[in-house]
């Protein structure tokens, strides 16, 4: 379930259902209206609405004539619109040779239509304001725009021409640009990341030989060579019709102004061929099939994953509380037996399923020597101990409580509404859906999951995948190779795309003639009110009535700078917010996660550089006890040292993992080259193997006790709740004691003399990570830092921009690039960025340096008036959610930033002429002092990089130099040699295109859903 790109949060109902609710779930809702259609045919299929206080999205479905499925989701909330097309094709919708024709036509999709220029997608969705991405997984390919509310019939006749007026424009060279593209992907997302192939050899060995499941989404790069124009054009007549199309419309609109809207555009484009649903066999493992490969990690890692039930299954719910039980967080039966134990460093269950599959998946990472056969005998034994234990009411109350919680968080925005809706429809046919599940997630019990363990695992075969190390310790595959593909029994399928023509649409309308957009929407300020405790503590917070949920953000100063103080510990910090986050002294880790787990709740702390920050979500009604749990864990921390021990080993194994990966050799080498060997900022937050071997349990308490204080915090508290209701629930901060904390003082920053080139070698690498900047500016709103960043906004803070339609849209070298100002209340760095491919290392950064150099005589008038639009009207989607607000309170509280600073932003943005975008960037963008850093395999991205007229300089992944010194008059500094990175080994397994908005802050310029993303 965990993997479904709508479900990703779960299901459940914070809310009792009403009788009216309950009959609604046994029957499906009595259409409304029925028989009634539009002038232009349309039919209204049903309208739902929320009765009392049951957990619905309301909508009204309607259907055309061609058989374009229509859902309109009428929400007033914030004046937003979001507008999804799903259309139910994904790679299993390819045949074995031609894998990865849907993920490459999502690119496509963007290039282009009759009507629309090519790269004006993007641009106009910037412009207004607005966020766009598409995404693909095995079943589903979405294109989907969230904008301020006037700018619903410009998505509209977007997405429209590109369902109907899409073939003509599909160029031989837009093909290969955006294949070259998709291979940057490929090599970013998984050939160049540690465990990468793991999913595609897993799925070669689970699924049958051309099952469509048995490639990856992403596809490889043998059939993304054999594929040709006409390829992609036929997949596109065959799939994308209107009959296989889901439209959602969501948010601050009227539904019969969006149907009419909806016939205009859509209406005349012809239906396409009927699309039946797909039955494939079902995997069937005769024996346990043991697969393995090499990789450049340094934990073993080993997979178990049992076929099991396709989404909406009855026993989906089920499997996914076993999943659970086995393998999710402290309370787990993993966690027990091979984290705490320290056997590995992380182990996990999860329960994916798809339209065709599911998957039950076990996952472990061994820590260094740990044998893979071992672990795969703890396992085995982990299920015989549950079969002994048994399947509790705890184990079922603690993931009801959790899968309630995450479904309704997951309503916050107009996006998760309408994302929901559309997953329904398309999977399901039914849009209202919502009320079945959280009726399933009710009715569990404890003999559900026993059932469905006795069904699907115990005794059954699994695919066991082994990725065990180049290097390091020997550690051998937990068995030989067991498996090999066959083709038995395997027939070609008919062939689907003979006979398909190209018919156009014909309208009474022009298309060329862009729709003109209504008014701005009035996008107002989150109200606020503020109180400030006896010992210092400021508390910020906003009503957000939306759902009943409560979000709060306590942030302590100081963070990773506050080891300046002693840096032989640096990474005492990270240590100690760890272990906040696990004994109290009323509760063990693990009972203090089941706690939490029963409440639905979250209480995270982690550590940045200049905070330490504490997350508390929290259902309404379960507040109080909540509260009680952040103050066990706030004030009340146990210090254990059985947690401290396991948790040190945990770091130092991270740390000596880090340099397996070129994105943190590049970010470690460049965060030394910035700051100086003397600044803390040169060293990683996780510190370095010589300084956390020397932390001791008494320098953690320290630690805490001399730097958690309220006098340098503040809580930011948003959600359905009132001041008045709220403040007697924190009355325990109040005895919170008032410390004196020294936070750091801003320390000078030192600049390059002259540009240089430093290259770090990784043997294999896939591709070569580059880094360009210097240290610039502290953040401020108003003043120098806000004009900076809107002097960059063009230069590589929209995908719009110079650099990412340079590298990506026009030279195919890389996946994204981008560039940002990093400040914060300290100086921070101006960065330029991107992963490109190795081949093209030395063009990349030729035109990273060409972009910046020209760029300060390169803004146009044109681009300055999109400046004014993108940003000015971006505000409607800045304070949607809970957490959004959150982040913009604590922002006015850690800056002291007066009440009208938005509209000095405005101001500022709406007076800017170009010569002042100009200024600022000839001063904050000096190419000629800047540090360059290129991680890559030195065979093919060494060459050229000598011949761009920089000084090259050769170092180690441990900042060491490999070549002749630079020239005395540099003025870089030494760099350390030890220092590491934050672990990021075991993180995210896709790349999501991140830059920083004006509160230097990361921000995703792209939104991202599914498995893969434009």
């Amino acid at each position: 379930m965990i993997c479904k790109p709508f479900i990703l949060l779960g299901l459940g109902s914070a809310l009792a259902l009403s009788p009216a609710a309950q009959a609604q779930q046994k029957a499906p809702a009595k259409p409304a209206m029925a028989t009634t259609k539009s002038t232009g045919g349309t039919r209204l299929v049903e309208k739902v609405t929320r009765k009392g206080s049951e957990l619905v999205i309301p909508y009204e479905k309607y259907v055309l004539p061609n058989g374009l499925t229509l859902l309109v989701a009428e929400d007033h909330s914030d004046p937003l619109v979001h507008v999804d097309v799903t259309y139910h094709v994904g790679s299993a919708r390819e045949t074995i040779g031609k894998s990865g024709f849907a993920h490459f036509f999502e690119h496509m999709m963007f290039q282009g239509s009759d009507h629309v220029k090519s790269g004006e997608h993007p641009k106009i969705i910037s412009a207004a304001g607005g966020s766009m991405n598409g995404s693909t997984n095995r079943d589903r390919t979405n294109y989907f725009e969230t904008l301020p509310s006037n700018q619903v019939e410009t998505a509209l006749w977007l997405e429209a021409d590109r369902m109907g007026f899409l073939l003509d424009a599909v160029t031989q060279q837009k093909f290969e640009i955006q294949r070259a593209t998709v291979k940057n992907e490929r090599g970013q997302s998984v050939d160049n990341r540690p465990y990468g192939l793991a999913d595609e050899l897993k799925d070669r060995a689970l699924y049958p030989y051309a099952h469509p499941y048995s490639w990856s989404v992403i596809g490889s790069l043998e059939d993304l060579d054999r594929s040709n124009v006409d390829d992609l054009k036929n997949f596109f007549l065959r799939w994308y019709g209107p009959n296989n199309a889901t439209l959602t419309v969501g948010g601050d609109v009227k539904p019969a102004e969006v149907v009419k809207l909806v016939e205009k555009y859509f209406g005349s484009i012809k239906r396409g061929p009927a699309v039946a649903d797909m039955k494939v066999a079902e995997p069937k493992l005769a024996s346990d099939r043991y697969v393995s490969y090499q990789d450049n990690i340094r934990f073993p890692m080993l997979q178990l994953v049992f076929p099991t039930v396709p989404q909406y299954h009855p026993d989906e719910v089920a499997l996914d509380a076993l999943a659970d039980i086995i393998g999710r967080g402290k309370t787990s039966l993993l966690y027990k037996n091979l984290i705490k134990n320290q056997k590995a460093v992380q182990a996990s269950a999860s329960h994916p399923t798809s339209e065709l599959g599911g998957e039950f998946t076990i996952s472990t990472f061994n820590v260094p020597g740990q044998q893979l056969d071992s672990t795969e005998a703890v396992i085995r034994k982990t299920f015989v101990e549950l079969e002994k234990r048994g399947i509790t009411d705890d184990d079922v109350q603690r993931f009801k409580a959790s899968r309630e919680a995450s479904m309704i968080n997951r309503l916050a925005s107009v996006s998760g509404k309408a994302s929901q809706l559309a997953e329904f429809q398309a999977f399901t046919g039914n849009p209202n859906r919502l009320p079945e599940e959280m009726r399933k997630l009710q009715a569990l019990t404890k003999a559900d999951v026993q059932r469905v363990y006795n069904q699907y695992i115990k005794g059954k075969h699994a695919v066991i995948v082994s990725v065990v190390p180049k290097a390091g310790t020997p550690v051998a595959a937990a068995h030989p190779n067991k498996f090999e593909v066959s083709k038995a029994g395997f027939k070609a399928p008919a062939d689907e795309y003979k006979g398909l023509t190209y018919v156009k649409a014909k309208d009474n309308f022009d298309r060329t003639q862009r729709p003109k957009s209504g008014a701005n929407p009035v996008v107002k300020v989150p109200a606020y009110w503020q109180e400030e405790l006896p010992n210092g503590l400021k508390v910020i917070g906003a009503r957000n009535s939306e759902i009943p949920s409560v979000t709060l953000l306590l942030s302590m100063g100081g963070g990773h700078r506050l080891e300046q103080q002693n840096p032989a510990k640096v990474g005492v910090a990270a240590l100690t917010a760890s272990m906040l986050n696990e004994s109290s002294q009323k509760y063990t880790g693990e009972e203090f996660t089941a706690a939490l787990n029963k409440l639905g709740s979250t209480i995270q702390v982690s550590l940045g550089n200049d905070n330490t920050t504490v997350y508390v979500q929290s259902l309404t009604k379960n507040l109080d006890k909540t509260m009680a749990l952040l103050q066990e864990r706030l004030l009340h921390p146990r210090f254990d040292e059985a947690d401290f021990a396991r948790l040190k080993k945990q770091t130092l194994e991270g740390i000596a993992a880090q340099n397996t990966q070129p994105v943190t050799v590049a970010n470690k080498t460049y965060a030394r080259l910035l700051y100086g060997a003397n600044d803390i900022m040169s060293v990683p937050t996780s510190g370095t193997a010589a300084s956390v071997q020397s932390i001791t349990l008494d320098d953690v308490k320290q630690f805490y006790q001399q730097n958690y204080a309220p006098n340098v915090s503040y809580l930011v508290v948003v959600g359905d709740v009132e001041q008045k209701d709220v403040m007697p629930k924190l009355a325990f901060l109040k005895s919170w004691e008032k410390k004196s904390v020294a936070l750091p003082t801003v320390n000078p920053a030192v600049q390059p003399d002259k540009t240089r080139i430093y290259f770090v070698n990784k043997d294999g690498a896939a591709q070569s990570e580059i880094r360009v900047g210097y240290l610039a500016l502290p953040y401020d709103a108003t003043g120098e830092y806000y004009r900076a960043y809107l002097a960059n906004y063009m230069l590589g803070g929209d995908f719009n921009s110079h650099i990412n339609l340079n590298l990506r849209e026009q030279k195919g070298y890389s996946y994204g690039a981008y560039s940002y100002f990093g400040g914060t209340r300290y100086v921070g760095p101006f960065t330029a960025q991107a992963g490109v491919r190795a081949d093209a290392t030395a063009p990349a950064v030729k035109e990273f340096m060409t972009e910046i150099q020209n760029y300060p005589n390169g803004v146009t008038d044109e681009e300055v008036a999109f400046l004014k639009t993108a940003v000015g009207q971006s505000d409607a989607l800045k304070y949607e959610t809970g957490q959004q607000k959150a982040n913009f309170l604590g922002r006015i509280v850690e800056y002291n930033l007066p009440r009208d600073f938005v509209q000095q932003q405005q101001t500022i943005l709406q007076n800017i002429k170009k010569e002042d975008i100009q200024a600022t960037a000839q001063k904050y963008l000096p190419a000629n002092s800047m540090y360059i850093v290129v991680v890559g395999d030195r065979a093919k991205a060494f060459p050229g990089l000598g011949e761009l007229g920089y000084e090259v300089v050769e170092m180690d992944a441990d900042g060491n130099r490999v070549a002749a010194p630079a020239p005395a008059a540099a003025a870089t500094p030494a760099a350390p040699a030890a220092a590491a990175a934050d672990a990021a080994e075991l993180g995210d397994k896709k790349m999501k295109r991140k830059a920083k908005d004006e509160d230097g802050k990361k921000m995703k310029i792209k939104h991202k859903e599914g498995s893969d993303a434009k």
